[in-house]
């Protein structure tokens, strides 16, 4: 598949739609992962093209992954542009309760976090267990990222559910830069 000819879905007149509790058309499960490869690739025009023909700008994978999340963890901030101005949620969670910008953090793509908190993502969205992607950043040593969310308010005294702040987990993973980007800020962490 090539940016100026998206996936064609399948006729809707397809049997095994799935709704009645039967298979899904093989057509319709091939259609659905080539776009989520498309988002993969990050190619943005191709996504547009497809949520203005009708697909769902929310589509979601077997694991929850929406096309953000997608377009965010393989780093493509134009991709994650147009989806949520196509309508996509900057915040919408995976099955683990994930964010997209918590996902982009561990990836260490300023880009894409810039481009998602531009675009109505959540700095404090924390994961599950409390993690936000400001402790994911610090722990993966990703100094751009955190000075990026901190600048975009970020609270540093925030704890996950184990009583951590970023610093501290900072410390714990040996992220030495972050760790002393983090340590005079509000909070301290479970040592300060």
């Amino acid at each position: 598949m090539t940016a100026s000819a998206p996936p064609s879905p399948p006729s809707s007149s397809s049997s095994g739609s799935g709704e009645d509790g039967g298979e899904l058309d093989p057509r319709f499960v091939e259609f659905a992962r080539q776009v989520f490869d498309t988002a993969r690739r990050g190619e943005a025009n191709t996504l547009a093209t497809l949520i203005e023909q009708g697909l769902p700008p929310n589509l979601r994978n077997e694991k929850g992954d929406s096309l953000v999340m997608l377009a965010s963890y393989h780093g493509h901030a134009a991709a994650v542009r147009t989806l949520v101005q196509h309508g996509a949620d900057p915040n919408l969670r995976n099955d683990n309760g994930q964010t997209p910008i918590a996902g982009a953090a561990f990836k260490g793509y300023a880009d894409v976090v810039s481009t998602l908190l531009e675009n109505g993502a959540d700095v404090e969205g924390a994961s599950p267990d409390g993690r936000t992607a400001l402790m994911i950043a610090a722990m993966f040593n990703r100094s751009d990222i955190v000075d990026l969310l901190l600048a975009r308010g970020a609270n540093p005294a925030a704890h996950d559910t184990a009583g951590n702040t970023a610093l501290d987990v900072a410390n714990a993973m040996g992220a030495v830069d972050t760790a002393a980007q983090l340590a005079g800020k509000s909070g301290g962490g479970k040592d300060a």
